[in-house]
């Protein structure tokens, strides 16, 4: 992360670089002018060095300017984006070392071509706007990115897991005992558990939990089922056994503070899925899925009964595994929620390994295509009447065939409701090659439906789709454009 002091003396040596350039001084006259080195002057305006009282003085007198307006932190309209880049929070929080990116090269980048960078971070500024991004967005992503350089899978947080539970003497069959970490949270943390508190809150949202630090009181949502109250207690274990002390204090979707926030947020909860399911007994569980010759959606239902976890928590805990333990690397995760039978399918988490798979988000408010299985579960759960025997949510599998040739095997949970309750689904994809015909025993079972998907409506070439949500307009939009540029290549060449 960039200090508060770097960002000062980068913005001293820009505004000292563009000065000396308008007066006309090369770095050898104004460093002669003022009594300094040359190479000293160069590190100032790297933002490496800043000068002395005496020193910027003797500057502001030699350029012609006020001491004051040497050293604010106000660059020419020119340099402006640079200034709001530097000085915003962003910059800031954004963990640079946690890529491997020193903060001073980012320095020595700004510092050496100003002008080009000016213009490229104006690039950067104007998509943002473009697209509504928020600086939520951007930690968001830069977290999904650290996840995707790690494969998703982090031994540190996993051996945490096993420590914290050999420490505290916890045996780690499943399905976890809940009781075990609600004794943890209230003899050696201090907490105290209210699950009447939230009663009163209902306006606020569906809000699960909320921690209030001055008292240590967490308060629980009455009709938690057994996987959520476990999930959430998971979590707050680990924010006071990983120590981490930047942290959100409800469980919702609120305005995001900073990226530490963020990522401490993603390691609690990478915590609680690692708790709740041990690595090794999960691993030999999914081998034993895999390895079965005909695709049994009934294995899958039993392994999340076992753990008795909810289907999202239990599809993103494998992504955690797949990559490490059976070598599937090229996989996403994606979570659709749809409000009501009426309203847009949304894309609310979104994971890919090894590349930008297919299917993912766009800002574009264009029509996903309704024949990815995350869709169409949604919609045949909400077909189906409603019997209070039926149960909460549904598996499937599909091949999905795109385009350009890349097929995956999509494994679905769904949950449903009525045509005004919400639905949501979540699906694990896995790249169909070599290394998964070898692992999956079952990716050719004739049961598996195979269909031919695109991205979205709008870009779709599908003739005579019985699902299609919109007109190809994009296709249509293409078509256009290469009949005029071939109709303008035929003008010129005549």
């Amino acid at each position: 992360m960039l200090s508060h002091g770097q960002v000062v003396r980068l913005i001293f040596g820009l505004k000292l670089r563009e000065l000396r350039q308008e007066r006309g001084f090369t770095p050898a006259e104004l460093a002669r002018a003022c009594d300094v080195s040359v190479s000293y002057l160069n590190e100032i305006e790297k933002g490496k060095k800043y000068p002395k009282a005496d020193k910027i003085l003797s500057l502001s007198k030699v350029l012609g300017v006020t001491y004051d307006q040497l050293t604010s932190l106000t660059l020419s309209r020119r340099l402006e984006p640079i200034s709001e880049l530097l000085q915003s929070d962003l910059l800031k929080e954004f963990p640079l070392d946690m890529f491997g990116l020193d903060p001073l090269r980012i320095v020595e980048l700004i510092a050496d071509a100003p002008a080009k960078m000016n213009a490229f971070i104006s690039t950067l500024f104007e998509i943002a706007r473009n697209y509504e991004m928020r600086q939520e967005h951007f930690f968001l992503a830069a977290l999904r990115s650290f996840q995707e350089m790690h494969d998703n899978y982090f031994e540190e947080l996993e051996q945490d897991v096993r420590t914290f539970l050999v420490e505290h003497k916890l045996p780690a069959a499943a399905p976890f005992d809940r009781t075990q970490l609600e004794r943890v949270l209230m003899d050696k943390y201090g907490y105290t558990l209210d699950r009447a508190g939230l009663d009163e809150y209902l306006h606020l949202g569906r809000l699960r939990s909320v921690f209030q630090p001055k008292s240590r009181r967490l308060l629980l949502r009455q009709g938690l089922s057994g996987a959520q109250e476990g999930f959430v207690l998971g979590r707050e274990v680990a924010f006071n056994y990983v120590g981490l002390k930047e942290r959100p204090y409800v469980n919702a979707s609120f305005p995001v503070r900073s990226f530490e926030e963020v990522l401490n947020n993603f390691k609690a909860s990478y915590f609680a899925g690692a708790l709740l399911m041990e690595e090794e007994t999960l691993v030999r569980d999914l081998t034993r899925f895999f390895n079965a010759k005909k695709w049994e959606p009934a294995l899958l239902l039993e392994l999340l009964a076992k753990y008795d976890v909810s289907p999202e928590m239990f599809m993103q805990r494998i992504t955690n595994l797949l990559p490490r333990h059976f070598g599937i690397q090229s996989l996403f995760f994606l979570r659709f929620d749809q409000a009501n039978s009426s309203a847009a399918f949304k894309l609310t988490k979104e994971l890919h390994l090894s590349r930008l798979h297919n299917p993912h988000g766009n800002e574009l408010h264009e029509h996903y295509c309704r024949r990815w299985i995350s869709l169409r579960m949604i919609a045949e759960l909400r077909q189906q009447p409603a019997t209070p025997d039926a149960p909460n949510y549904t598996l499937g599998a599909q091949r999905s065939l795109y385009p350009n040739g890349d097929e995956y095997l999509c494994l679905t949970l769904a949950r449903g409701g009525s045509a005004t309750e919400p639905a949501v689904s979540v699906t694990v994809g896995l790249l169909c090659d070599d290394n998964l015909r070898q692992k999956v025993r079952f990716l050719d079972d004739a049961a598996i439906v195979q269909k031919e998907v695109n991205e979205t409506c709008e870009r779709c070439t599908i003739p005579n789709c019985e699902v299609r949500a919109a007109a190809p307009v994009e296709v249509e939009r293409r078509q256009r454009q290469q009949e005029l540029e071939a109709a303008v290549a035929a003008l010129v060449n005549q």
